[in-house]
Formats: C-alpha cells, structure tokens, sequence
C-alpha cells in the first residue's frame, strides 16, 4: 500500500512533462488487439491517467497557478461507475474518441466536380472516351481498310465497259449470229463476276431482310436473282440479257460501301487526335426571335450516339425501294397475264434495274464523302442527321472579336502624340480606357503600357457609344477614344493631315492628344470562315465582340463580304447576347477539335448544303425511277420486247447518272 501510494504522488516536474507529451494516437482497428492483450488490461487498470487523458490539453503552456488548480479539482472528482468487464479481445472506443478524434474522410466530390476545377483530369476523361470509342473503332476500320473497296469498284466499272462495247458491237450487227450465244454466255458471266464481288452487299441485304429491314441492297439482291433466271430466259430465247446495267448499279452501290467507310474512318480519326472538344448547340429565341447556334463544351457521346443512325433520306429510300419493288412485280404480273412468262421475266429484270438509277446508290453517300473530307480538315465532325437537321432553318451565328481577329494578328503600326500633355500619361490614360472596354486591342496597348513603364488607373462613368467609340473619365478628366469619325462627330478638332487608316484617335479633355496605328492582319481561316457564313442562306452573323474598331465598313473593305447580311447590336445587346450560356447537356449539333472561325462555319454551312443535296439527290433519282416504271408498264400493256435491249437499259442508266453525280457535287462549294 505504501508503495502504491508514494506511485500516486506527483511534483510539478511530473506534470508538466506529462501534459506536455503528444495526444495518444488513435486506437487500432478491434481486429488487431488480440494480439496485446496486456495493453488492454493495462489500460483498464490505470483510471488516474485516463482522467488525465480526458483533460482538455491547452495549445498553450499553463503557468504553475493553473496546474495547481487543475489538481486541486482532480482528486474532488467522484468515482464513476465500474464499467462491465471488457471481453479479452475488445477495445473501447468511446472514450479514446475523446482524446484521439478518428479521423473520418470527406465524402467524395462528384465527377462532374473535379472535372470542372481539374483541366488535366477532364483531358484525362475526355482521353479515355477517345480511347474506348473513336479509337478503337479507327482502328477496326483500318484493319478492313479501303484497297479491296477501291480494287473492287474499277473492276466493277471494267466489266461494265466490256458488256457495253459488247453489247455495242452486237447492235450495230458486228457480231456474227453464230457468235451470239458466246455473246450471252460472256454477259452472264460477267454479271456472276460482278455479283462475286459485290458480295457482301447481297449478304447485308440478305441480313436486313431478316432484321425486318428492306433496304436498297436487299432490292440489288433481288435484282441479281431476277436478272439471273432472265438469263435462262435469254439463253433459251438467244437474247441477250441485261447484265451490264446490273453491273453499273453493283459498281454504285460497292463505291457507296466505300463512301461510307471512308467517311467514317475520317470522322474517328478526327476524333481520336482531339485534345478538346468544343459544341455548336441550337438554342432558341435568341436574338430577334431567331435561334442562335453558340459554341460550348462538347461531349463524345453526342456524336457516338448519333453518327450511324439513318437519316430521313435513308429511311424514303428504303421505303421507296419496297414499294418499287412491289410496283415492278406488279407490272410482271400484268404483263405474265397478257404475253406470257417469258416476257413476264423479262419485264420484272428491266424494272428492278430502270426502278432505281445506279446513282442512286451515291445519292446520300458521295456528298457526305465530299464533304468530310473538307471537315476532317478543320477538325469538325457532324453529330448524325439529327445534327444536319438542328442546324437548318433560320438563325443567327454570334461573332467575338478573337473570331474574326485571332491574338496576334492586330499589332501597334506607330504612336503620333499632339499637345503638350506627356505622352506617358497619355498612354496611362488611353490604356485604362482601353482595358475598361475590353475587346482585341486590350493586348495591344497593353504591351505599349509595359514598354512605357505606365501603370493602368481607375476609370470612372465608362460608356461605349457603339459607332466606332469609347469615353469615360480618368483622374477627373474626359477620355474619348475611337475611330476619326467618331472624335469628329464628338467635337474634337482633328487636324487634316492626321487622317490615318485602321487607327486609334484618342482626346482628353476635347483635345486631340494622340493617333495610335494598329494593323489588322487578314488570316485565312477568319476570312473563310465569316464568307462561307455570309454565303449561307437564312443565316445571319451577328458582332458580340467589344472591340469599336470592327466597324461594317472596316469588315467589307477587309473581308470584301456583303455586310447587309450581317447583324450589329447595340452594345448594350452585344453585353446580353455574350453572356448568355448553353445547358451542359443539350445536344450537340457538331464537335470541333479547334476554336478557329473556319471551322464552325463550315459545320453549318457544310449541314445545310448536305441537307439540300440529299433531299434534291433524293427527288430526282424518284422521279426517275417512276418514269422508267411508267416506260416499262407501256410496254407491258404492248407487248412490245424490241425497246428491252441491254443498250437501251444502259443508256437509261446512264442517262439518269449525270445529274445523280452533278447533285452530288453540292457540297463541294462549301
């Protein structure tokens, strides 16, 4: 007892060293004490120090006076309760709570969260989506690549230009009559070799049959069986059948296969090497009841989503491809019912292939093809038909300044100071005004207020006039900067010969104090782009930069453009229209990988001329399918075979092949 007692004193030494010790770490993990069960019981067996434990420590060391009060209350303290007897392998953690807090992690920030505060980590998002989507697929496709397409097609239009010479030379009677059956025989086979090559067409006709789907391929299978039991026909009849037309139209439909791997090769690999994706979305109401097409943050799965979806005009072919189909069987059965099978066969073969132009085929592939190879160029890519379809109609383009002059491009041409003021505090003062306004010449004098050494001041009542012109007051003077016209109109007497073009005119206090010369450098891809805007019908650029130089007499002596199909707001609405912002998740009409002008502009120049080629390409190839229908239930009604020829089909074809390939072209102007 007497020793357990002398344990029990304590002298101030004692203490300070004991409260002057590290908070006790927090306890282990209840699976890990098992293997310290005397640490436990000691512990438990110690309730002094545990008190001691419990005291709140003070980040401050205590003077003596309040160490003794503290051990004058610890000894007053009552006794508490004697707690259930721990199990061997339990660890409280009630109260070491209290002295060691546990330490508890924060909850984790949502995705989009550290997205938006972490640039790197939304380039590392947006590279893992190119990876897992563009990419790969990139790479499927150059792995089936686009040689045995390209090998394929020539051969294809080879064997059409061997059946015509033949087909020629038989019609102009140059051929022997003992040769004729060589005639057919080399026809038929010919077609067999186009029908070899083309396939994987007839297969995926065949595969969309049992879809549900009928497609365009589906009819050329059905062609090439029809085609091949009028052959039987012919050999038996010695006529020669229509095996050249089939060719041209399985050549058509092997260079539409082609277009539309190449289009789409183009378009991941556009993708695949971006580094930032940025938006055009159609958003409503947005300047003079017109929607307006704004640029935003883009997103892979926009186009992902949207890019192989058929269009509207996919769709109208298909259908119109069935019921051609039923319109050709029809006109069989009627011409069967007058004139025989014979005739019946024949009639069904000529109308499959006179139905639909072998242009048809290209109507909706080439032009894409076409115009993506323009895109692939500026790094744009259009979101599917969907995308083509939100950027038609009327509507509205917003121009910043950086679009039409990109940094770097205006540069200071000279200083011309007059007055007596220092020109040191002129350029403090032209500067401040300049920086106040914003816009593309900010950088300008502001590199000029650097090489000066001047410090920008506080501007007070700023006002754009938006004619060319910016005022306000500096250190309790009148600053007025803007374009000769303008410091005219004001009052400001300039003199004659100070007339510069592409300057800065700046007064203080209603006297001309300086001319600064900048120079607008003309760059391609602003001149491109704001001319195939102003050339794209129901479109209007309007200006939402802040730069008063950009004046419409300055862009059409500049850019040469029509500037009465272009929009120029009150500053006041250039202020609302650029701070207007798109919801992050709108759809996106096309993905861009750059930020210049050329590229945006021809997105929707390139959606609208498109659009127009595949609905015109559309009509037309319609129109002459039913004519030649027309043609064909004539001469069922007659009975008449002599028109039937393989040369007559042919020029048909190729006749209706012109203007298929010159509607194609459309989107080559953009």
């Amino acid at each position: 007892m007497n020793d357990q007692e002398e344990r029990q004193e304590f002298d101030l030494d004692d203490i300070l060293n004991e409260f002057r010790q590290e908070p006790p770490e927090a306890p282990k993990e209840a699976e890990d004490s098992p293997e310290h069960p005397e640490q436990i019981q000691e512990e438990t067996e110690k309730p002094e120090d545990a008190a001691l434990q419990e005291a709140q420590v003070p980040e401050q060391p205590l003077s003596e006076e309040e160490f003794s009060k503290i051990l004058e209350q610890l000894p007053q303290e009552e006794p508490k309760e004697q707690e259930p007897a721990a199990a061997e392998n339990t660890v409280r953690l009630d109260k070491l709570s209290d002295v060691a807090p546990v330490h508890q992690e924060e909850p984790p920030q949502p995705k989009s969260v550290i997205l938006e505060l972490d640039p790197k980590a939304k380039l590392r998002e947006l590279k893992k989506k190119l990876i897992a989507g563009p990419e790969k697929r990139y790479y499927e496709l150059s792995e089936l690549g686009l040689g045995k397409l390209q090998t394929s097609v020539l051969l294809n239009l080879v064997i059409v230009l061997l059946c015509a010479g033949t087909t020629t030379l038989f019609a102009m009677d140059l051929v022997p009559q003992n040769r004729l059956r060589l005639v057919i025989f080399s026809q038929v086979l010919a077609m067999l070799v186009s029908a070899l090559l083309g396939s994987h067409q007839m297969l995926d006709g065949l595969g969309d049959l049992f879809k549900g789907r009928f497609t365009v391929n589906t009819l050329l299978t059905i062609t090439f069986a029809s085609c091949c039991v009028d052959a039987v026909f012919g050999l038996r009849d010695l006529r020669v059948p229509c095996c050249g037309a089939f060719s041209l139209e399985m050549a058509m439909a092997l260079l539409a296969r082609y277009h539309r791997r190449s289009t789409e090769m183009a378009q991941m690999d556009t993708l695949r090497k971006a580094i930032r994706l940025h938006s055009m979305v159609k958003l409503p109401n947005y300047y003079q009841g017109k929607p307006g097409i704004l640029r935003g943050y883009g997103r892979v799965e926009d186009f992902l989503e949207n890019y192989d979806r058929p269009s509207g005009p996919e769709k109208f072919q298909c259908v119109y491809a069935f019921v051609s189909l039923l319109l050709c069987a029809g006109i069989a059965v009627f011409a069967g019912l007058r004139h025989g099978t014979a005739l019946a066969v024949q009639i069904f073969s000529t109308s499959l292939l006179v139905a639909v132009p072998a242009s048809y085929f290209i109507a909706l592939t080439r032009p894409a093809a076409i115009l993506e190879k323009r895109l692939h160029m500026v790094g744009t890519v259009l979101c599917g038909w969907k995308g083509i379809k939100s950027l038609r109609g009327k509507a509205v383009f917003p121009l910043k300044d950086e679009d039409l002059f990109p940094q770097g491009s205006s540069k200071l041409n000279g200083v011309k100071f007059y007055g007596e003021r220092d020109p040191d505090e002129v350029v403090s003062y032209t500067a401040s005004l300049i920086c106040q306004a914003g816009g593309g010449l900010e950088h300008v004098f502001r590199q000029l207020l650097t090489s000066r050494g001047g410090r920008e001041l506080p501007v007070t009542n700023f006002r754009d006039y938006g004619e060319g012109g910016i005022g306000g007051e500096v250190c309790g003077e009148s600053v007025l900067m803007g374009t000769y016209s303008f410091l005219r109109d004001m009052g400001v007497e300039v003199p004659g010969g100070s007339a510069v073009n592409q300057a800065v005119y700046a007064a203080i206090d209603g006297d001309l104090c300086a001319v600064v010369a900048i120079s607008y450098a003309k760059m391609r891809s602003s001149s491109a782009g704001l001319v195939s805007l102003c050339s794209s019908r129901k479109l209007t650029p309007i200006l939402v930069g802040s730069d008063f130089m950009i004046t419409a007499d300055m862009l059409r002596e500049k850019f040469g453009i029509n500037t009465r199909r272009m929009g120029f707001p009150s500053q006041e609405e250039r202020t609302e229209l650029a701070s207007r912002q798109i919801d992050g998740d709108a759809f996106a009409s096309a993905l861009t990988t750059r930020e210049d002008l050329t590229s945006f502009a021809y997105a929707i120049s390139g959606a609208r001329a498109l659009r127009v080629s595949a609905v015109l390409g559309t009509v037309i190839h319609v129109l002459g399918g039913l004519l030649g229908m027309v043609i064909m239930l004539a001469l069922a009604y007659l009975g008449s075979a002599e028109l039937l020829t393989t040369t007559n089909v042919l020029l048909y074809q190729l006749v209706w092949l012109l203007p298929g390939l010159l509607v194609t072209e459309w989107t080559r102007a953009v």
